[in-house]
């Protein structure tokens, strides 16, 4: 009987990255790779650059009003609580005082509402940025460990509408990159 041979499954491409000198020029090839039409992109820097996110088009993000409903929900939550502790469940008279008043439960408020805020912010921020997510084919590219030290990336997907290998190496080429690399799914 033959052995089976197994062969490996064939090499899949998500993209192309491409390696620029300084923030200005990948500042600038942002903004250009933008005015192209390419939507599913992104750019990979040591520090943060001011303007990049102009240059991107990206929009403001909701975390704020989320985060804010997150926190007003929490304050909800207690100020429910505490009254239906305080007067219905569990109602004990002390001195003809009022079985619930706002200002002895104000500890109580600030604290459900710092901590509905701040697990709303954790969940919300982990979702919007698609977190966790252990494997990023990006890691595949020798260079692209340079990213925390010294180098400027832009990574085109290639799942990508405008996305075409050649079209978008020699895009990438013409707007200044120093290096153009197709990124393997995996090695």
């Amino acid at each position: 009987m033959a052995a089976a041979v197994k062969t490996a499954p064939p090499l899949r491409f998500t993209g192309v990255v491409a390696e620029f000198a300084n923030p200005k020029t990948l500042t600038d090839a942002a903004k250009q790779v933008r005015e192209a039409g390419f939507k599913k992109w992104d750019c990979y820097t040591p520090f943060p650059i001011h303007g990049l996110d102009k240059a991107m088009g990206l929009k403001p993000s909701p975390l704020g009003y989320i985060v804010f409903v997150g926190g007003l929900t929490g304050l909800c939550l207690a100020l429910l609580m505490m009254w239906w502790m305080n007067s219905y469940d569990y109602p004990v008279s002390i001195s003809n005082k009022p079985l619930f008043s706002v200002w002895p439960v104000i500890p109580v408020l600030f604290e459900c509402t710092v901590l509905f805020s701040v697990f709303t912010n954790i969940g919300t921020m982990l979702a919007l940025n698609n977190l966790p997510k252990p494997y990023n084919p990006l890691f595949n590219v020798s260079e692209f460990a340079r990213v925390t030290d010294d180098k400027f990336f832009i990574y085109i997907e290639s799942d990508d509408e405008k996305y075409d290998d050649h079209k978008t190496e020699s895009f990438l080429k013409s707007i200044g990159a120093v290096q153009v690399e197709t990124v393997p799914e995996y090695e």
